[in-house]
């Protein structure tokens, strides 16, 4: 698969990942009551495992053979991938928030590119090498 092409489908799930970390976070805010920073580690957690999912099978795929018996570090790496690309995010958001004193929910939106970009170059390079 062409670079490009895997840069396309990975911006389109990183639209659908936001468009549920969007959800969840107005939910956790509006409906339910929650600070902002539980609304953030929420919303991030259920996109992760859909997220997941499409890297595994659309973006980033393996045969079937290297795809089975890769599972559990594919799991393992993707997870660090994760704790990496959400660290940066969380930090750019506390930033953004206390020290700057921006919206939240403007620090919420721009957090999605730190998060993405951290995020595709982590599970590229070792997630689904």
């Amino acid at each position: 698969m062409k670079e490009s092409s895997r840069i396309l489908r990975f911006a389109i799930v990183g639209t659908l990942n936001a468009l549920i970390t969007a959800l969840v976070v107005g939910l956790m805010m509006h409906v339910f009551g929650e600070d902002y920073l539980t609304a953030n580690v929420t919303a991030y957690t259920i996109a992760q495992i859909n997220n997941f999912i499409w890297c595994k099978y659309w973006i980033f795929p393996l045969d079937p053979v290297a795809r089975r018996n890769s599972l559990w570090r594919q799991i393992l790496w993707f997870c660090l991938a994760f704790t990496a690309a959400y660290g940066a995010q969380f930090l750019f958001l506390l930033t953004l928030v206390e020290l700057l004193g921006c919206n939240e929910y403007l620090a919420q939106f721009l957090g999605l590119f730190v998060y993405g970009g951290v995020n595709f170059m982590s599970n590229r390079l070792l997630t689904f090498r």
